[in-house]
């Protein structure tokens, strides 16, 4: 069960970011579409997740996705207002909608622990994917000095999410 959930989690968050590998450079309108997007498809697992899940830690978690991932959300659409900028979609971002879609279906489907355990290995899987994708493409390719200073300071909050969705998924593991 634990190698089947990891390898549906991994099959899920993969499609997500080939796009993005094999794409060209994005520019800082389609890194603000990406941005968002990352963002939302993870705050409505959150919200998913804290209304079903059945473990205390596994609601937590849920909880503070919704909360830093829609205060990010709410940093880069204030930017990009700003900025002027207007997010463009693209092959990565609409990827991303669409790998959120199915995360949700999947979830839907699962109850009680099962449900608690593909949630958190999902979480891992794609915040390990999302700090590749920062580090490895949208930081190193953002123009505008404030979009990647953004980025740059966001980045910790990614990292601690991902150590933190580690922790919770080694605990339902016991």
């Amino acid at each position: 069960m634990k190698n089947s959930t990891l390898m549906l989690a991994v099959a899920l968050v993969a499609p997500m970011f080939v796009s993005l590998a094999q794409a060209a450079a994005p520019n800082d309108a389609e890194i603000a579409a990406i941005v968002v997007a990352a963002n939302q498809v993870d705050i409505d697992a959150g919200k998913l997740a804290e209304s079903k899940a059945s473990n205390a830690d596994v609601k937590a978690f849920a909880h503070r996705m919704i909360t830093d991932h829609a205060d990010v959300n709410k940093q880069a659409v204030e930017l990009v207002t700003k900025l002027k900028v207007t997010p463009k979609d693209n092959p990565t971002s609409e990827s991303l909608k669409t790998g959120g879609v199915k995360n949700i279906a999947h979830l839907k489907k699962l109850s009680g622990a099962e449900f608690d355990k593909a949630y958190i290995a999902h979480e891992v899987t794609y915040h390990e994917q999302v700090l590749d994708a920062v580090d490895k493409t949208l930081i190193p390719n953002a123009k505008n000095e404030e979009l990647k200073a953004l980025l740059v300071k966001v980045r910790p909050a990614f990292v601690a999410h991902t150590e933190h969705a580690k922790q919770v998924k080694t605990s339902l593991g016991k």
